[in-house]
Order: C-alpha cells, then sequence, then structure tokens
C-alpha cells in the first residue's frame, strides 16, 4: 500500500481519529495535538473533513503527475459521497483552471499526444465519460449536493440578465439562482455535480489561454477537442441510448435531473420568457411530468451548457446595438473556439439526423417515442439556432478581413449543410449522378433562411473588401460559392423568400397574428403540439424571432444583392488577371537584376512592384490556385444567379480588363476635378488590394532623398556637403554659363541640372503650382561618388589598367578623356533632341 493510502486508512479508523490526530508530514511536529478540541483550537481553519483536501492540495505540489491521478482513482473509489463533497470544487478547479484563468490547471488546450503522451493518455482515461472523473460525479449526484457558481463569470447577456433580476430565457439556470446574505460578495448559482463539472470545462475554452509553446499544436489534436469530442458522443449518441451512470445500482438512488419548473417546461426552450425573480428559487422542488426523462437529462444539460457558454456572449439587442460602428466588442471569440463550435455543430446535425425515419415528422409523434428520438428532433432548433445567428453575425461583422476568418466561413457552412451528416451521404456518394439537395430538407432551409440569405449577403460585403488575389481568399470565395451552387439548393432558397415575402392579405384571419416562436405549452415529454400547416407563418415566424419584428429583409435574389454579386463577380475577373501580371511582373524583374545585385549595389526601385500578398511567398503555383479557385467561384455564381457569358463581358470592358495587356499600366478608377483626379471608392479598393496602381515618382530634391543600401552613408553626407559649397560660391557663375546659347551653354546645362525634371509630368494642378514655386537653379551633384558601384566600378577600371602598367595618374587623365568625350557626344544627341529646362 502506498504511503497516501496508508495514511488515508489511518485517519479514516475510528479509534485513530478519536485516540491521537493524524498530522500529515507537510505539518510542522510542533502542531501534532492528541484531542479533537484541541485540533480545532491549533487549526480553526481545519476541520475534520478538510484534512483529506489538504492532503491532495500537498501532493499536488510534491508528486509527479501520474501518481496524483492514482492516488485521485483510490479515493473516488474508497471514500464516500460526505467526504468527497469537500474536494469536488478544489479538483474541478485544479482540472480545467480558476475562472479568471489565473490558475491553469492540467491545461488540455496545450496537452497533445505526441508531445507529451503519458500525461495526454493519463489525463483523458481519467475524464474520460466512463471514467474515475465522472464516476465522482454520479456518486455526488445521487446525495444531491449542490456547489456554489459565481454568475459574474457567466456570459455577458446571462449575467446582465440576472443582476437584473430578470430569469434567462434558458431553463439551465431556473430554480438555481442564490441571492447574497446581508452583506455578501455576489449572486450564485446553485449547480448539481454534473452542471458544476460542466460548467467549468466548458468555461475553460475561453477563460483559460494557451501556453506560447502550444501554439503551433492543432486544435483538432489537442486533448481538450478530443474530449468535447467523446462527450458528444456518449451523451447526443448517433446509435443506441444514453448509457445509464456508471455509479448507478440496481438498488441504489440514481441521479436526479436537472430542476424543472412547471413555468417553464422543456418544450418551451428558445422563447423569450422573462420573469421576475422575486424570491429564493435554488431549493424548490423538482418537477417532472415523466421518469422517462430521467433518461437524457445529463444529454439535455450538456447541450444547453456548451450552447449557452460557447454561443450566448451576444442577445438580440446587444446585436442590433453592435451595427453601429462606435459600439465596442463585449466579446471577441478565437479561432480555436470557432473549431470547437464547429465540433459541436457537425455532431448535431449528426445526432439530428439519426432520428429514426417514422419519428422525423412531427405529425408522427406518439406517446410511445423515446425521450431521446423527441430530444434530437428538439436540439438544433430549439438550443442552438438563435445564440448561433447571432454569434455568427457578430463573426461576420467584426472578424479581421484576413485568413483566419476560413475558421468562421467553415463553421457556417457546416451548417447550412446537415445533409452531409445524414445516413444516406455514403448512398449519394457512391450514385454517379451529381449529388442534388434533397426535397426533404425544404423545411430545414426555410426554418434557417436567415442563415442562408442575411448572412450570405454579410459574406458578399467582406468578400467585397478583402484581396482576392492572395489564394487563401480567393479559396474561401469559392467554398461559399460551391457550397451555394449545389442543386436545387438555390430554388428551395428562393421558394423560402417567396412564403417569406408572401403578403398577409392573403390570409385575413392571420392578420393579427405575432409572429414568434410557436406558444408551445406542456412537458418536454408530452404530445408534440400539431403541426403547423401554413408554412408561410413558420418561416415569417423564423425570421421575426431573430431579427424582431421590425426587421427589413433584404431577398437573396433580389436586385439589391444581385448588384453586389456583379460587384463580385467584376473584382474576381480583375484579380485573375492582377494574379497573372504580378507573376509576370515578378518574372521579369528577377531576369532582369544585374549581376551584382547580390552585392546590394544595386538600387531598389520602390515603385515598380505591386503590395505583398501571398504570391509573392508561394511562387507560380499559387498564382494557379487562385486563377482555378476564382474560376471555379465565377462559374458557380453564374450558375446561381444566372449570370450571362454578355453581362460578364460589359463587367469586364466597364472595368477596364482589356484595355492595356495584363492590366500592368492602368490608372485606378478615378474622376477629373477641378484639382486633378479624385479616387472613386472602387479606386480606392483597387489601390488597397493592389489591383491597380499610381505611377509613384519622387518629385523632391534629389540631393535630400533617403540615403540607399547601395550608398556609403558617410561619403554621401560628406560630398552633399562639398557640393553644397560649391553650389553656393559659385551659383552665379554656373547661372550665367547655362545661359549661354553656344555649346558650351549645353554643355553646362547637361551636367549642372536635373536631367529628369523637364520629363517629370504631374497629376495634380496644386502639386505642379508648388513644384513652380520650387523651382531649382543650375548646381553640381557629387552624391553619384558615394555609391558602392561607382567606387568599385574605378578600382576596377584602375585594377585593369595595372595589369597594362598604366598608373594611377595616367589612368584618372584617360578615364576624365573618355567620360569628356562621352559628355560631348551626350550633349549634342540632347540637345538636338530636346533643350533642357532651367
Amino acid at each position: 500500500m502506498t504511503t497516501f493510502r496508508r495514511r488515508v486508512a489511518e485517519w479514516r479508523s475510528p479509534s485513530r481519529r478519536q485516540a491521537t490526530l493524524w498530522a500529515p508530514q507537510w505539518f510542522p511536529k510542533t502542531a501534532i495535538v492528541s484531542g479533537p478540541q484541541e485540533a480545532a483550537m491549533a487549526f480553526p481553519h481545519l476541520q475534520q473533513p478538510s484534512f483529506l483536501l489538504a492532503s491532495l492540495k500537498a501532493d499536488s505540489i510534491n508528486k509527479p503527475f501520474a501518481q496524483r491521478c492514482q492516488d485521485l482513482v483510490k479515493v473516488i473509489e474508497d471514500f464516500p459521497a460526505k467526504e468527497l463533497h469537500t474536494i469536488f470544487p478544489w479538483l474541478v478547479e485544479s482540472i480545467f483552471g480558476s475562472l479568471d484563468g489565473v490558475l491553469v490547471g492540467w491545461n488540455l488546450r496545450s496537452l497533445h499526444g505526441r508531445m507529451s503522451p503519458v500525461e495526454y493518455s493519463i489525463a483523458m482515461e481519467f475524464l474520460d465519460p466512463g471514467g474515475p472523473m465522472m464516476k465522482l460525479v454520479y456518486k455526488l449526484q445521487a446525495e444531491d449536493y449542490k456547489f456554489d457558481f459565481p454568475v459574474t463569470f457567466l456570459p455577458g447577456p446571462v449575467k446582465a440578465s440576472i443582476q437584473e433580476r430578470v430569469l434567462p430565457d434558458s431553463p439551465l439556470y431556473h430554480n438555481k439562482v442564490q441571492f447574497p446574505p446581508t452583506g455578501g460578495l455576489g449572486l450564485n448559482l446553485a449547480l448539481n455535480p454534473f452542471e458544476y463539472y460542466m460548467f467549468f470545462f466548458a468555461l475553460s475554452l475561453i477563460t483559460q489561454k494557451p501556453l506560447p509553446g502550444a501554439l503551433h499544436i492543432r486544435t483538432s489534436d489537442c486533448a481538450y477537442f478530443i474530449l468535447v469530442d467523446r462527450y458528444l458522443s456518449w451523451f447526443l449518441p448517433t446509435e443506441g441510448s444514453v448509457l445509464p451512470p456508471l455509479s448507478s445500482s440496481p438498488g441504489g438512488p440514481s441521479p436526479s435531473p436537472a430542476p424543472r419548473t412547471p413555468a417553464m417546461p422543456f418544450a418551451s426552450y428558445g422563447l423569450h420568457h422573462t420573469s421576475l425573480l422575486k424570491r429564493h428559487v435554488s431549493h424548490q422542488t423538482s418537477v417532472n411530468a415523466d421518469p422517462a426523462s430521467h433518461e437524457i437529462w445529463r444529454s439535455e444539460t450538456l447541450l444547453q451548457v456548451f450552447v449557452e457558454m460557447w454561443l450566448h456572449h451576444y442577445s438580440l439587442e446587444m446585436y442590433q446595438k453592435m451595427q453601429s460602428p462606435h459600439a465596442k466588442e463585449s466579446f471577441t471569440p478565437t479561432e480555436e473556439h470557432v473549431l470547437v463550435v464547429r465540433l459541436l455543430l457537425k455532431h448535431l446535425h449528426a445526432f439530428s439526423n439519426s432520428l429514426k425515419p417514422e419519428q422525423v415528422s412531427p405529425s408522427a409523434h406518439s406517446h410511445a417515442t423515446s425521450p431521446l428520438e423527441e430530444f434530437k428532433r428538439a436540439a438544433v432548433p430549439r438550443f442552438v439556432q438563435q445564440k448561433l445567428y447571432l454569434f455568427l453575425q457578430h463573426c461576420f461583422g467584426h472578424w479581421p478581413l484576413d485568413a483566419s476568418f476560413r475558421a468562421v466561413l467553415e463553421m457556417w457552412l457546416s451548417y447550412l449543410q446537415p445533409w452531409r451528416y445524414a445516413p444516406e451521404k455514403q448512398a449519394q456518394s457512391s450514385d454517379c449522378q451529381p449529388r442534388c439537395v434533397s426535397d426533404r430538407w425544404a423545411p430545414f432551409v426555410q426554418e434557417n433562411l436567415l442563415m442562408y440569405t442575411k448572412l450570405f449577403v454579410g459574406f458578399l460585403s467582406r468578400a467585397l473588401r478583402t484581396d482576392l488575389v492572395s489564394p487563401k481568399n480567393a479559396l474561401m470565395v469559392f467554398r461559399v460559392a460551391k457550397v451555394f451552387a449545389q442543386p436545387n439548393l438555390a430554388e428551395m432558397i428562393q421558394k423560402g423568400e417567396q412564403l417569406f415575402l408572401e403578403p398577409e392579405l392573403v390570409i385575413p384571419h392571420r392578420q393579427h397574428r405575432l409572429f414568434t416562436a410557436p406558444p408551445f405549452t406542456g412537458s418536454f415529454l408530452s404530445s408534440w403540439p400539431p403541426a403547423v400547416t401554413d408554412t408561410s407563418f413558420k418561416v415569417k415566424s423564423h425570421v421575426y424571432s431573430l431579427e424582431g419584428q421590425d426587421c427589413k429583409y433584404t431577398p437573396m435574389f433580389g436586385p439589391e444583392v444581385r448588384t453586389l454579386v456583379l460587384r463580385l463577380a467584376q473584382l474576381i475577373t480583375q484579380a485573375k488577371q492582377t494574379a497573372k501580371s504580378i507573376s509576370d511582373q515578378c518574372g521579369e524583374s528577377t531576369a532582369g537584376r544585374p549581376f551584382l545585385s547580390w552585392l546590394g549595389f544595386c538600387s531598389t526601385d520602390t515603385n515598380g512592384c505591386y503590395p505583398a500578398n501571398d504570391l509573392d511567398e508561394m511562387g507560380q503555383d499559387s498564382v494557379r490556385k487562385t486563377d482555378e479557385y476564382l474560376e471555379k467561384a465565377l462559374e458557380y455564381l453564374c450558375q446561381m444567379f444566372r449570370l450571362s457569358e454578355a453581362q460578364l463581358a460589359r463587367l469586364a470592358l466597364a472595368a477596364g480588363t482589356t484595355r492595356d495587356e495584363n492590366g500592368k499600366k492602368q490608372l485606378p478608377d478615378c474622376i477629373v476635378g477641378e484639382d486633378g483626379l479624385i479616387l472613386t471608392p472602387l479606386g480606392r479598393y483597387q489601390i488597397i488590394n493592389g489591383l491597380r496602381r499610381f505611377d509613384i515618382e519622387y518629385q523632391g530634391d534629389s540631393e535630400l532623398q533617403p540615403i540607399r543600401s547601395y550608398e556609403i552613408a558617410s561619403l554621401v553626407r560628406m560630398l552633399f556637403r562639398l557640393s553644397s559649397a560649391i553650389n553656393h560660391r559659385f551659383a552665379g557663375q554656373m547661372a550665367a554659363l547655362c545661359s549661354r546659347a553656344d555649346f558650351l551653354g549645353s554643355f553646362c546645362r547637361y551636367h549642372l541640372t536635373e536631367p529628369g525634371l523637364a520629363s517629370r509630368h504631374l497629376l495634380s494642378p496644386v502639386a505642379r503650382g508648388y513644384a513652380a514655386s520650387r523651382a531649382r537653379g543650375p548646381r553640381l551633384s557629387l552624391r553619384f561618388l558615394g555609391s558602392y558601384r561607382t567606387l568599385l566600378s574605378l578600382l576596377l577600371a584602375f585594377f585593369v589598367a595595372s595589369l597594362f602598367r598604366i598608373g594611377p595618374l595616367p589612368c584618372a587623365l584617360l578615364l576624365m578623356l573618355g567620360y569628356l568625350l562621352y559628355a560631348v557626344a551626350m550633349t549634342l544627341l540632347t540637345e538636338r533632341s530636346k533643350l533642357h529646362q532651367l
């Protein structure tokens, strides 16, 4: 027997506890006392049940991880619930970390099987839904223990509602609110062990930040992600039923489900009830209409906790306020958070689609239907839909315009395609015919109309502001277009819009209806409410319950959205040609680099490059991918919105994509104003995304340009001071020489004026006037002598001359003579073609 087990056995012995109080090794020897009264006086904060907790806390510091878990398993097996309930809150916090994020616990989000195989295996076995930790939960559940959970750490809308004494709409919080006593610190929820454990587990995704060294770990490989998958598979099974609690015995007590009151039955989940908390509700008796509800109360609780902790961070009122550009974000999800939510949605679709065929239709419901089958039908529409919609709306409106949005996009697309997780998926995929969305999914599309239409418009707005030349952004446009272009899906969406836009005058008795979710009553296991045959009313209820009674609906296939689609098609065409031009330009610039560029002797022309993007890093293969993604996306958009080839040709012509080869020398979209060219919104978009650009030239004093990498900084400064002194001393003489009309004047003008000054064209009249007011006279520039290239050329010339026995002085004279002949020839040619401007 281990030391820990021996100490625990001695402490549990009645004679031992009465005769001599056991003192653990981590207490000072002077603290050993011989009676309970003396023990209470010596350790007033350590009453008898807390010695087990103190022992475990000490072991958590002194013992390795594997030994601690082994001891915990033995404690859970040997100790009764009366003694285990004191260690439960500490144990949960030590595993999942503290709610304020200070304590990291076991850091499950950074625990990886390949990096820490031993710790990973032990942790997964301990926290498995059939493992020791869950056995402890069920052991405490059978004794009806309650644990306080502070309201402060709940999601924002829930916390605000409870603090305002308004009951949240989810039954998860009913009968649990504990008002603080006089002078108390705050409101608490009285949770049963299963709820308490799941609250901590779900919130650790948000409160615990992964360690810096674990940033490279894939989310799908970490222990937390795999545990979420195991819990979903265990409590929301797609085959069979939920396994009974491990601690249940044939004759023993079984864990009771979460309290539920008649005022808030299961059938009303998802409705917007607001009841004032006028009294303590944490100890009200549990009301269950049917004992069969014991079968799924854990599944019910698990789903509610996951949805509340991961999705319920935005209310309808908060969402409407967040439409203002000045509103501050209340909660910002991470990419890891979104990936876990996507796992939840995929499993919920599989869970709901595992419903028996004869129970799919609400009209087929009967009292003989099992609670689990009922729960499958209610899971998505009553638990998930509204909170997920607000969550996605926030992500679409506030997520950064970068490639990380792919996680949000895939989560959205997973929800939109429940048929991907249906049992008949394999049969469809084996068929040679193209996959077509079956008409059996029309009710899902209609009852989730805003998920398709409103969020599609939101994605269009994002796509119009992103760089479609990037392969990652092009892939996202392709993915959305491919999903929405599935055969029969667009027709079902159009049918849903027609049902929503159907005028109310068609059926007079509907004129005064309030469009909210259907007012279901009764308990969860009562008869399913009569089917609403008015499909139009169901669609309207869905839209108004998510957007409010005064929402303004924009049809997905209406003229406004069609205009956005045409703009996107235009930008796709531009992006395809821009990607090709970038590829060609990079090839030309690479081929045209001088031999000595690797030494840094060549100047860097920052005006000749497009802004950096993924193409610069991935090369020609990324150009091919971008072109392929955009080509298919354009094809899918044409299928969905019935765009013709003539329309695409007109778009290309209007965008100016055929005016010049590869679009290299096109100016951004502008209009001519009094002060020059003015960018249009399209022109600003083109500049931001590198689709077009102005030919920017340096218009200032060439002597004051920043020192280049191919120049010697100290030598350039010294030459500038020297040339400035010469120019100041001989300014009058140089001006007189340059003003002469003979060859000497032409020769001086060639050397003492800026060659490119007259050839520069200024696009803005304001800039032209400013440049004219700062016209510069003739002057000498010696800056070229500070260049590495010039000095290296001189050194090479002297080296070659030395090979022919020519000394430095004769070599210098020969160089000067050669340059003089070159300058005379250039002067004659320049004067003949164009006079220099002063």
